[in-house]
């Protein structure tokens, strides 16, 4: 099933994905189906979105678990974690 959402992406992960949003069709059931789908896109996806980087993830504006289920329509966020000093 293929369901058509936003997804948005933040700093460091905008900057290797060469947009800050995109609308796009997928057939991923999960945050992190959509994250191993859109990794295998270019280098620069692979290496900001691959399973070894940290990565928050939001669905609808709520940070959420790698398992959260997609639905059509949903808004689905990635940026690095935030560090400070």
């Amino acid at each position: 099933m293929t369901r058509t959402i936003t997804v948005r992406y933040f700093a460091s992960i905008r900057e290797a994905m060469g947009t800050g949003a995109e609308t796009l069709t997928t057939s991923a059931a999960t945050v992190a189906a959509l994250r191993e789908e859109l990794a295998r896109r270019s280098a620069q996806a692979t290496q900001a979105l691959c399973g070894s980087q940290p990565v928050r993830l939001a669905l609808n504006q709520n940070m959420c678990p790698p398992d959260a289920p997609i639905a059509a329509g949903d808004e689905v966020a990635f940026f690095p974690p935030v560090t400070g000093g």
